[in-house]
């Protein structure tokens, strides 16, 4: 999608349709709205009035314009209340607006850019945020679909965003630049997500991998069966055993200009490219999802690009463990001993427990790489949908300090944590009985356990875990994503590698 920013006025704009906006309560709009209510002789106004416009998060109202503007349309996109508004609001609306547009058969939409008005945010966070909004709104994951929809009208490949104050524009396209990088991004890790297992295997994820440092400026190393074989990675090679599918561990390396020897962001991302859970068999009534058991890698991937676009003043690894996890007469089974990359060993006593086992090498490996600070995302439990539902990612960490930073990058990047407690008792239930440790805990707290697990191989450096498995995936479509994959991780990272060259700055 062609996106530009032009300096100019709603009324003299030209396009297929204008996106306006409107606060929940308002009756009589200012602004560019305003504007737009005035060369329709007060419309939009009469309709606040009459209650058919509420404004309302998510309300999106068509108007005709009869030959009044340059545009055949114009859609009032509702921004909710006011008290309530925020960056989330502003993309949600342009996300809605811009659905409504391509469903009327738009091709180049024109909006005002929400929020940088009355709404309080600064013109390029609010750019950001339509354009984004706008990029992932849109997104539909067609690859495998061979016949059209009945009301399939073609896309919108034009996105006009217009500022009139000449002062704002420099800010207002920086933002948009970002928020179309973000939204392509996202939208291509959840193109990653959402195909399937056949399609997305350890191998093509690695050749994903090998691309994507080509195309962007990073290094990049790919270990398969051999390799980790000499490196002692038993505990990805455990895993693998009951697939035909060669496991691979990739690393990606973003080396920054300037940036401190002694500091060194560390993203590692479960990629189960195919989760059923091993001998310890999942249930078939959603087995199908399992594909998406790869997200904390994509999610990596997806950050790293980034990272190498938008050149963050601190240095970043990325680290993908890719696998699938198959029942075979060659798999593993429970009771089985792996030896890790660390030298500690693991009584598996559940084989569907298997992404902790891969992430137990892939951090040591990260150890091995001079990573000084670790983040590790993966699809980890059941246990925190149980907990968090859909909301919020489960948090689980053994330093305030990056646990801070992370709940920064949260805040700015609008994808929700939640840290859970890590008291001793829950590490003691670690312990093994045969092995130096088991790969489940017997007293519930599954979401815990898991990342306690993982962060035993941190050896005392700073470490997060981010279970995304409630995150990962939409069951129903929501403001802005629809069904399927979310993405999730990608700007939160992104954030977080900011966030953490500012603290290096200081």
């Amino acid at each position: 999608m062609k996106v530009e920013v032009r300096q100019g006025t709603v009324e003299e704009t030209a396009a297929d349709a204008l996106v306006v906006n409107l606060f929940q309560g308002v009756e009589k709009p200012g602004g560019a709205t305003g504007a737009v209510d005035g060369a329709l002789g007060g419309l939009i106004s009469r309709l606040a009035a009459d209650g058919e416009i509420k404004g309302k998060d998510g309300e999106v109202t068509l108007i005709h314009t009869e030959g009044r503007l340059n545009v055949p349309r114009v859609l009032v996109a509702g921004l909710g209340k006011k008290e309530e508004f925020d960056w989330q609001k502003a993309a949600a609306a342009a996300a809605a607006a811009a659905r409504k547009a391509r469903g009327l058969g738009a091709r180049k939409l024109a909006t005002v850019i929400h929020g940088a008005g009355t709404g309080g945010l600064s013109p390029d966070r609010a750019a950001q945020a339509v354009v984004e909004g706008t990029i992932l709104g849109l997104y539909e994951f067609r690859k495998f679909k061979t016949e059209s929809d009945e009301d399939e009208r073609p896309g919108i490949d034009e996105l006009l965003l217009v500022e009139q104050d000449p002062a704002k524009l420099g800010a207002a396209r920086d933002g948009a630049a970002r928020g179309g990088l973000l939204g392509e991004v996202i939208n291509e890790t959840r193109d990653l997500v959402n195909s399937p297992g056949s399609e997305v295997t350890p191998t093509s994820l690695a050749e994903c991998a090998r691309d994507l440092a080509l195309s962007n400026g990073l290094e990049v190393e790919i270990l398969g069966p051999a390799e980790l074989e000499k490196m002692g990675a038993g505990a990805i090679l455990a895993v693998a055993k009951g697939s035909v599918q060669p496991p691979r561990l990739i690393s990606l390396r973003y080396q920054a200009a300037g940036a401190p020897e002694n500091l060194t962001l560390a993203l590692v991302g479960k990629g189960i490219t195919f989760d059923a859970g091993g001998i310890s068999i999942k249930p078939a009534s959603k087995m199908h999802e399992m594909k998406m058991d790869m997200a904390g890698a994509a999610a990596v991937l997806g950050a790293m690009k980034v990272v190498a676009a938008l050149k963050p003043a601190v240095n970043v690894i990325g680290i993908v463990a890719a696998t699938e996890n198959l029942p075979s007469g060659t798999a593993v089974k429970p009771g089985d001993i792996a030896k890790t990359m660390s030298g500690l060993t693991v009584e598996i006593l559940n084989t569907d427990a298997e992404g902790r086992l891969i992430l137990a090498d892939a951090v040591t490996y990260a150890r091995k790489l001079g990573a000084t600070h670790i983040v590790d995302l993966a699809t980890l439990t059941g246990a925190v949908l149980v907990a968090l539902g859909s909301l919020a990612s489960g948090l689980v960490s053994n330093d305030e300090g990056l646990t801070d930073l992370v709940k920064k990058a949260s805040e700015l990047s609008g994808e929700r944590v939640w840290p859970f407690p890590t008291y001793p008792e829950y590490k003691e239930d670690l312990k093994g009985e045969f092995a130096d440790l088991k790969n489940v805990g017997g007293n519930g707290a599954g979401t815990i356990m898991g990342g306690l697990f993982i962060g035993r191989f941190a050896e005392g450096l700073p470490w997060v875990h981010l279970d995304i498995a409630g995150t990962a995936w939409n069951d129903k479509s929501g403001k802005v994503l629809g069904k399927g994959a979310t993405g999730v991780g990608v700007r939160m990272m992104t954030e977080l590698a900011f966030l953490m060259a500012a603290r290096s700055a200081s």
